[in-house]
């Protein structure tokens, strides 16, 4: 059994593809509400006396250092979530390699030690942009979580032909995939392990889901678990409902998944599995102009 436990570290506005929340100076016009939303995760897992990997924003290390540092302090591993969390499908090579350097530059100066880990915004890692591993491999990466192996709101890797880990071959170098794992429900592909996904469901249907597969990758973020958090404005009704839905009784819910089951960081994760055994998938190169 493969469960994992991960959290992107970012703030209640880091919404995506919306024109509120794109960039840094209008993030800088929302109240912060990251500290007390990572406080209330470590509480949980000590509780638990679980670890899990933190991907953390480029820009979040540079503003907000401390909680970083708290992180760390509680025994957990950091990974990258990119600098301004942008779409990795709306940047060119050379922005991407940009973001990705200046993140990880930002993060190791915190922690001090090697970040090996990488989480896309939005798994926005697509069919499109098989560019993107080269440039992780590039940079130092030796394990990516950006896969989401099933059509999305922000694209997703339809074309990727596995849901568990997998190592990904480009140019002689190796990569280590720890992609979204996806269920079938007559026939069509359902993710249950984050997110608004995880929301949405009763537990017990989780819990059912969870006993039927040996492989788990979660992605939460600080304000699925914050039911006093602001409503971002100018979200459609679709949207809204995808972001806030179930939020309220979300860390109850998360208290009975980590009760009930066994789960790692990445980190603890890479060291137990037998790499040899899994799908070794070699990934083309597209230019993206």
């Amino acid at each position: 059994m493969i469960y994992l436990l991960t959290f992107d570290v970012e703030d209640w506005f880091h919404v995506l593809d919306h024109e509120a929340t794109r960039n840094e100076e209008q993030w800088n016009r929302y109240p912060s509400r990251l500290k007390p939303g990572v406080e209330k995760i470590l509480s949980l897992l000590d509780k638990h006396s679980v670890k899990a990997t933190f991907f953390c924003l480029g820009w979040i290390a540079r503003k907000y250092p401390e909680v970083i540092r708290e992180i760390v302090r509680h025994g957990h591993s950091i990974g990258c979530h990119s600098d301004m969390h942008q779409l990795v499908y709306e940047q060119t090579e050379t922005e991407f390699k940009n973001d990705l350097d200046r993140a990880i530059k930002s993060i190791e100066d915190i922690i001090g030690e090697k970040v090996r880990c990488y989480r896309a915004p939005g798994f926005s890692i697509t069919d499109g942009t098989p560019w993107a591993f080269e440039t992780l491999l590039h940079a130092g990466i030796e394990i990516d979580s950006s896969v989401f192996p099933a059509r999305r709101a922000h694209g997703g890797y339809t074309s990727f032909p596995s849901g568990t880990p997998a190592l990904i071959t480009m140019k002689g170098m190796i990569l280590k995939e720890f992609p979204v794992n996806i269920r079938s429900v007559f026939t069509r592909p359902l993710v249950f392990s984050g997110g608004g996904y995880f929301r949405l469901f009763p537990y017990p249907l989780i819990k059912k889901f969870s006993l039927e597969t040996s492989y788990i990758m979660t992605y939460f973020h600080p304000r699925d678990f914050d039911p006093d958090q602001p409503v971002i404005p100018g979200l459609t009704m679709k949207r809204r409902f995808k972001s806030y839905y179930g939020i309220k009784g979300s860390l109850k819910k998360l208290d009975r998944w980590l009760s009930d089951f066994s789960f790692s960081d990445i980190d603890s994760a890479n060291l137990l599995l037998n790499w040899d055994r899994v799908p070794q998938i070699e990934i083309g190169r597209s230019i993206k102009i």
